[in-house]
């Protein structure tokens, strides 16, 4: 996996440059592009909120994984800081309605930033290799995790996470696969699709919307992060 650092996504402007040169690589995206229109830029900032949204966010129900939001936010404050959710009491953080793994998992991000032992604006910063081995060795940060905090807070604009389902159903879809592609069939696929391949998540979780009724953006409401 590779990213090119001198041309960060930053603005609207970043994603229709991306999403222009990967028509021009790979044509069949046209017809899925007239389908999704404009695609959203969703960035929001690096750091201990960023990383801990997106870990929220992996919920069966995007309902439950807001409301889950909205009460961290209560108790910490916005944006949630690392030190801040350090110091809730076991009671409070058990109220938010989080898993014991998600409690460990932040209480593990937020003790360590807090303490100053990790950087999570320079790890965004990385080249996106090196981001991905650090944010990964984090306990309950796995690969897909990673890779949308560095597409949405880092603004990577290389990264695919082949790992999503809806991704792979949008996959299957836009293409007439017969069955829906497994990790390392999309990964392949993706190959194409570089140096943006951030943006062709964006356009085919569009497309996934689109089809499903469902929206499926990791960084749907980073915003609130």
């Amino acid at each position: 996996m590779t990213s090119d650092l001198l041309t960060p996504i930053r603005s609207s402007a970043d994603v229709a440059r991306g999403l222009d040169a990967l028509i021009l690589r790979d044509p069949r995206l046209q017809p899925i592009s007239r389908l999704t229109g404009p695609l959203p830029l969703r960035l929001a900032e690096p750091g201990f909120a960023g990383l801990a949204h997106i870990v929220v966010s992996q919920m069966v129900s995007r309902a439950s994984a807001d409301a889950i939001w909205r009460r961290l936010v209560a108790a910490t404050g916005t944006p949630p800081t690392a030190a801040g959710f350090a110091g809730l009491p076991d009671e409070q953080i058990a109220s938010i309605g989080l898993s014991g793994a998600k409690i460990r998992t932040l209480r593990h991000l937020a003790a360590r930033d807090a303490a100053g032992d990790i950087d999570l604006l320079a790890i965004a910063a990385l080249p996106a290799d090196e981001a991905l081995a650090e944010l990964v060795a984090l306990p309950g940060i796995g690969p897909w995790t990673a890779e949308v905090y560095l597409m949405f807070c880092g603004g990577h604009p290389d990264i695919f996470p082949a790992g999503d389902l809806a991704l792979r159903v949008a996959v299957q879809l836009a293409f007439g696969l017969p069955e829906r592609p497994d990790i390392a069939a999309v990964r392949e696929i993706a190959l194409c699709w570089q140096p943006w391949r951030a943006v062709a998540a964006r356009l085919f979780w569009a497309f996934y919307a689109l089809n499903t009724g469902r929206e499926a953006t990791p960084g749907a409401n980073l915003s609130q992060a």
